[in-house]
């Protein structure tokens, strides 16, 4: 008998012979040490939930990160190799930022990643490629194929912030991907063909692979560009799915000093005086 009493369910998705799930403890309860009691305590005041990626397996597979696999209960058996062969590894590795090598378990049972006070998405992709943000990826089912995609155009290399490589994961299943922030602080849209989303910031998280990424103007001439104050945008065509992050850049400035005291002010204005 296994007591979960202390842990919550938030995220959820099933696919075949593999149940992903995240859940965090409801609190933690302290310790003997006064001052690690200290913090955990100011952990849950700030409603800081301890989480972890639970995955139920069926007579079946897992790709995870190496060194993400906290404990396994089962007939579960743990392997580790290079995905896709040496060539794909060294690309994914050195073009991406992601680990040449990935574990593998197969079997029946329960399988616990690392803990953590970070956050998770989970998608569910159905013959279908998902393109998201360097080293996010953590685990996926074993018919997920990760690999190294190029950006398709010169504008979103050089200028999109994102580089010139990003890590694509290809198939039907489930992938758990590392979130900068809560999955429900992240917002979801399905763009129509030639329906265009544009992001002055680099917090676009993720997107499908039809949707088409380039860095533009902001308006149609350059002029127009440096007088809005916006320069180059982050602009992304459909059809397709693009997930954005718009608390990531907030949570960045409450890290610094002054943080706080910039988001105070009005965001808004140039100081445009009529």
């Amino acid at each position: 008998m296994t007591n979960y009493d202390e842990l919550d369910i938030i995220e959820s998705e099933n696919t075949a012979g593999a149940k992903f799930e995240v859940v965090q403890y409801k609190a933690l309860k302290g310790s003997a040490d006064l001052a690690v009691a200290e913090k955990v305590f100011f952990c849950n005041q700030a409603n800081v939930r301890l989480k972890m990626v639970r995955v139920t397996l069926d007579k079946s597979e897992l790709i995870i990160e190496p060194g993400a696999l906290y404990f396994m209960r089962g007939s579960l058996q743990l392997e580790s190799g290079v995905k896709g062969g040496i060539a794909k590894g060294l690309m994914r590795k050195f073009m991406t930022g992601e680990t040449l090598f990935q574990s593998r378990i197969k079997g029946t049972g329960e399988v616990f990643l690392e803990p953590t006070f970070g956050h998770y998405m989970i998608v569910n992709l159905d013959d279908d490629a998902l393109i998201f943000d360097k080293s996010a990826f953590y685990c996926a089912s074993s018919s997920m194929e990760v690999s190294a995609v190029m950006q398709k155009n010169v504008s979103s290399a050089l200028f999109g912030g994102e580089g010139l490589f990003q890590t694509q994961v290809k198939g039907t299943g489930v992938v758990v991907l590392n979130s900068p922030v809560p999955a429900s602080e992240l917002l979801t849209y399905q763009l129509e063909t030639g329906e265009k989303l544009s992001v002055d910031g680099n917090f676009a998280f993720a997107r499908t692979s039809t949707v088409q990424f380039a860095a533009e103007k902001s308006g149609k001439t350059l002029f127009q560009s440096v007088t809005s104050a916006e320069g180059l945008l982050q602009t992304f065509t459909g059809p397709g799915i693009v997930w954005i992050a718009p608390t990531q850049g907030v949570y960045d400035k409450i890290a610094l000093e002054h943080g706080i005291a910039q988001l105070s002010a009005s965001q808004g204005s140039m100081g445009t005086k009529t």
